[in-house]
């Protein structure tokens, strides 16, 4: 299941080498010149849209035709190639890594992806409290606590809450119920999409949220950052992790905005 998805998501690039670490090593390479001088989109009889350089379709690393669902997602993805001046870097192209994770793996797999997002739901960051300082309890309640209101209100889903790090069951009924809900977006780009949202997240309640526009990229974002932002209003930010939440925002920030074109 994590190789299907570490092309979107880099979830083996995450922490130590961070997504800091992948473009110094793309900086090493040598990229594909732009070859083509037009991005054009075109419907398909058979449905979906395909990406078209200079009219011919695009294809997928695994030889597939590049197709996205809707117009809005295809033309998010032709945008993307349209901006490339020189070189052709997967780095600087985060939605068009999702479609090809997509189509390629994903479109096989959507029922493992489903249950592997459920099982992030288990242990879920919205579900690990600070017993202290004040301010963080504080800050996790005012961002954690209407995710899980609005979980319960939507889908009658009761999750547990706990302090520390020690493991808190999640009864077999809630987490039925939340995989229930997921049901609701089963084409392999809205799976790919939450599924990377919720890696970069640590939070599929965050990511199920996003995908049904109960809350937008800033609010997931920063909910999903409540602990780093008070360490870094204590000790400060250095420039490395800096950089590397950036390059975080910039791939959560496509998920997202890939994700709402899709439906």
């Amino acid at each position: 299941m994590r190789d299907i998805l570490e092309n979107a998501e880099g979830a083996e690039e995450r922490g130590e080498t961070g997504p800091g670490k992948a473009n110094r090593e793309y900086d090493k390479k040598q990229f594909p010149k732009r070859f083509y001088k037009t991005v054009s989109v075109k419907e398909q009889e058979e449905g979906g849209f395909a990406l078209l350089l200079d009219e011919k379709p695009l294809q997928s690393p695994g030889k597939n035709r590049l197709l996205a669902p809707t117009l809005n997602s295809a033309e998010l993805l032709a945008e993307e190639w349209r901006k490339i001046e020189t070189e052709i870097n997967p780095m600087s192209m985060p939605m068009t890594r999702l479609a090809n994770t997509a189509i390629d793996g994903v479109s096989q797999e959507t029922q493992a992806v489903m249950e592997d997002i459920t099982r992030y739901a288990s242990s879920d960051l919205l579900l690990y409290r600070a017993d202290t300082p004040e301010g963080l309890i504080e800050n996790q309640m005012k961002h954690w606590d209407p995710l899980l209101d609005w979980a319960a209100e939507a889908f009658d889903a009761q999750f547990e809450t706990g302090t520390g790090i020690i493991h808190v069951p999640q009864s077999k009924d809630t987490l039925t119920k939340f995989g229930m809900r997921l049901q609701r977006f089963q084409s392999a780009y809205a799976l790919t999409c939450i599924h990377t949202l919720t890696s970069l997240s640590g939070s599929a309640i965050i990511a199920l949220a996003l995908a049904e526009q109960h809350i937008d990229a800033e609010t997931g974002w920063k909910a999903a950052h409540v602990d780093e932002d008070w360490n870094i209003s204590l000790w400060g930010e250095d420039f490395e992790a800096a950089e590397r939440r950036r390059l975080r925002w910039l791939d959560f920030e496509a998920a997202n905005r890939l994700l709402v074109a899709v439906h």
